[in-house]
């Protein structure tokens, strides 16, 4: 046999004829990606360096920033206030994330298991279409203590009328149901994609063997679920630690800074007080917070794997 493949012809190129050239399309393949890069550096690469310029200064915008080297980070660790917002920023996180996920999760299988209907999932991402600050303002209207009409159902049965916004142990609760409500539907149908991907024979094996809802929930799809599950947390997380446009349109940081998330203190410290190098320090060490807890998540929720290969 191989002496037989030695013997053929190898093809020539007829003489006068130009070889054809492999297609390189790599300039077009820039040309689409450019406007992107662009924006990228614009909007993303330039701000992220001037910021991690700024945290190494005394930057007020209404001068020229000095350089203060690491004096920024130092108090940064030593501000009682910024390590409050901290910790009321991750009550938030906790409160929210859980509600969203679970309820997302659950809307999902129900969806998955029972309906697959395209106007029920259009309803379901309506909330999420609408614009945040819209959103904390149509929640602040429906819960004022004095005029909302969640408080004058209340107060007909004869019950107190409860500050949802005011009272400083509901603030946050209140705000991280408002936006549980605003994007739990979205969460749910990235759940309820993966769950698309799950065969449908494990579950009519398992239905065989006996297994009930929970269990083929439990034992099927939260297993195979693992990578959507872990990305749907890793964004939840760093937007969760993102809230501001809430806070900004309900409480505004209050009652006795009970909602001033850092987001939101980092908001003060640069337009209200004017220390930019500072709210620059403070976002920097945000961003390798985040950083941190991101790696740990994928780390725990080992979303590289994935039971489907």
């Amino acid at each position: 046999m191989s002496a037989l493949l030695s013997r053929a012809p190898a093809r020539s190129v007829a003489p006068g004829l130009p070889r054809r050239r492999r297609r390189d399309d790599r300039k077009v393949a820039w040309l689409f990606i450019a406007p992107v890069l662009v924006g990228f550096v614009v909007f993303y690469l330039y701000p992220t360096v001037r910021g991690v310029w700024w945290s190494f200064t005394d930057y007020s915008l209404l001068g020229d920033p000095k350089f203060v080297g690491i004096a920024n980070y130092a108090a940064v660790l030593q501000d009682g206030e910024f390590w409050n917002s901290m910790g009321v920023t991750l009550y938030y996180v906790v409160f929210n994330v859980t509600t969203q996920t679970v309820l997302a999760l659950l809307l999902a299988a129900l969806m998955h298991r029972l309906t697959r209907s395209v106007v029920l999932r259009t309803t379901l991402l309506l909330p999420w279409l609408v614009p945040n600050v819209t959103v904390g303002l149509i929640w602040l209207w429906l819960l004022d203590t004095n005029l909302g009409f969640v408080n004058h159902v209340i107060t007909s049965m004869g019950l107190p009328a409860v500050g949802f916004f005011t009272n400083p142990a509901l603030s946050i609760p209140t705000i991280s149901i408002v936006n549980t409500w605003a994007f739990t539907g979205y969460t749910a149908l990235l759940f309820y994609a993966g769950m698309l991907q799950i065969p449908s024979d494990l579950y009519e094996s398992a239905s065989l063997d006996g297994a009930g809802e929970w269990r083929l929930f439990t034992r099927i799809t939260l297993p195979l679920l693992r990578p959507i599950l872990a990305l749907v947390l890793v964004v939840s997380l760093i937007g969760s630690f993102q809230i501001f446009d809430t806070v900004a349109v309900t409480t505004k940081g209050g009652p006795v800074n009970a909602t001033r998330v850092i987001y939101y203190y980092i908001y003060q410290q640069a337009f209200n007080y004017f220390h930019m190098g500072y709210a620059a320090t403070m976002a920097i060490v945000l961003v390798l917070v985040l950083g941190i807890l991101t790696a740990v998540q994928l780390r725990l929720l080992r979303a590289s794997e994935s039971q489907l290969a």
